[in-house]
């Protein structure tokens, strides 16, 4: 991880700052884990089933309309109640979700289980980035904002390594059973023990100065205050500060976000389109689908689970090279970076599934294409991870105006949901029609992504949250 070098406060203090930011971050890493470990267990759910790619198309992305309702919610039940209140009904449903998703005994089941997981991986989408802007020393807050995005990265690929172990354990095929239960049923109840790590850390971490002194608890804000800014910190100026800008601000709602241009603030529009731009590139893609993507191109079941692992390794160091940069070079530069990078590589990637030549119901590539394929989805996923998959989370706890951001991060990150359902939902149809043309189309938002941050995203940089406007 990047080194914190303490400037202006106390090393003891920045340890305190980063433990509560990774503990805050363990939401991402449930975000990741659940989100992903539905790739190992596709396979499984369509035998046991008998459905074919749209009905398991429903099912994994059905999950994504629980997030957004989550993600839509989170902003008024954290002003509600408090960051680290909401934080532990996000893992309570996490926890009641990975049961029920372990145990279904229908496909409908199924679908309602991971709705429910959907709402509680939607409300830590939000709590957490808010929740670590506002604890987070200007000076680290891009860096520990990563945090989000580092933990979403290693829950994947733990739920990449886990379904690999159990898909070994029973003898390569998710389908056997484990001690009464298939294999694809452990993978999606294993959720349950980082649910519940989860709930602990959110009780004992300490709640947000923001939402403290909103609510008329200036003594227990100054003492978190002072605890991760460090006691050189003025406090007094410091809690003004605060207080001003909640003086000149109410608790927002959706019409609070109301603007000339197309019924919304620009700066509503800008985090919309972000959102949408991260998820339209297609990166979720590879981790829902691509363990069922290999094997249609020949790779067995417990080979091309390997595979997702190290499409993940490759996810978690494009995290750390942008946690050591996010903060030096800055937002933008990361971000037009990132989008030429996934361009070129999702166009590399397009060529050669160009390539495909049907066998039976699968399509086989030549070996040189499929080689090809393999590492441009790992270019890919480099250029995403050290770029979009960071940057926009940070962004979304950072560019909204104090008086509406809680309203303007939960609308920005329902947008997220819906843009991810519409990709998940529709892939594995566009697959079977053309898997080549799907991955233009994402390679054409990728490209178009790039043209947006340069003409409408601003840096933000060492800003303070009170200054955004």
């Amino acid at each position: 991880m990047a080194r914190i070098a303490p400037t202006g406060t106390s090393g003891e203090n920045i340890g305190h700052v980063v433990f509560i930011t990774a503990a805050a971050a363990i939401g991402g890493f449930l975000f990741g884990y659940d989100s992903a470990v539905i790739n190992g267990a596709v396979t499984g759910i369509e035998k046991n089933f008998d459905v074919g790619p749209v009905q398991t198309g429903f099912v994994v992305a059905i999950a994504l309309l629980g997030s957004a309702l989550g993600a839509w919610i989170a902003g008024g039940l954290a002003d509600r109640w408090g960051r680290t209140r909401a934080m532990q009904v996000a893992a309570i449903l996490f926890a009641v979700s990975s049961i029920g998703q372990a145990l279904p005994f229908a496909l409908w089941d199924l679908a309602f289980w991971r709705v429910l997981a959907g709402v509680g991986i939607g409300m830590a989408s939000v709590i957490g980035p808010a929740y670590i802007a506002e604890v987070a020393p200007p000076a680290y807050r891009g860096r520990l904002g990563s945090f989000q995005q580092l933990a979403i990265v290693l829950g994947i690929a733990v739920s990449q390594l886990v379904n690999y172990a159990i898909a070994e354990r029973a003898g390569g095929d998710v389908n056997n059973e484990l001690l009464g239960l298939q294999a694809w049923q452990w993978m999606l109840g294993a959720c349950l023990i980082p649910a519940l790590l989860y709930l602990v850390f959110a009780t004992v971490i300490p709640e947000s100065p923001r939402f403290l002194i909103a609510v008329g608890r200036t003594d227990a804000a100054r003492r978190v205050l002072s605890e991760v800014e460090g006691e050189g910190t003025d406090l007094d100026a410091r809690v003004a500060e605060i207080e001003t800008s909640l003086r000149s601000e109410r608790r927002p709602r959706l019409r609070d976000l109301r603007g000339s241009r197309f019924g919304l603030m620009p700066i509503v529009w800008i985090g919309i389109l972000l959102s949408v731009f991260q998820q339209f590139v297609g990166i979720n893609v590879i981790f829902y689908y691509s363990a069922s993507l290999w094997q249609s191109v020949g790779i067995n079941q417990s080979d091309s689970l390997l595979i997702s692992f190290s499409t993940s390794i490759i996810n978690i160091v494009g995290t750390f090279v942008a946690i050591a940069l996010i903060d030096r070079i800055g937002r933008r530069p990361l971000l037009l970076t990132g989008s030429a990078g996934m361009t070129a590589a999702l166009a590399v990637a397009a060529w050669a599934f160009s390539a495909g030549v049907p066998s039976g119901e699968a399509v086989k590539l030549p070996e040189a294409q499929g080689t090809v394929a393999l590492i441009a989805a790992h270019v890919f996923v480099l250029f995403f991870a050290l770029s979009w998959g960071v940057i926009v989370w940070v962004l979304l706890g950072e560019m909204f105006p104090n008086r509406v951001r809680a309203a303007a991060l939960s609308v920005a990150a329902a947008a997220q949901w819906v843009a991810n359902w519409l990709i998940t939902v529709s892939f594995p149809s566009l697959s079977e029609w053309n898997l080549a043309g799907a991955y233009v189309g994402y390679a054409a938002f990728a490209a178009l992504s790039f043209v947006f941050v340069m003409f409408k995203v601003r840096e933000t940089k060492g800003r303070k949250l009170e200054e955004m406007g």
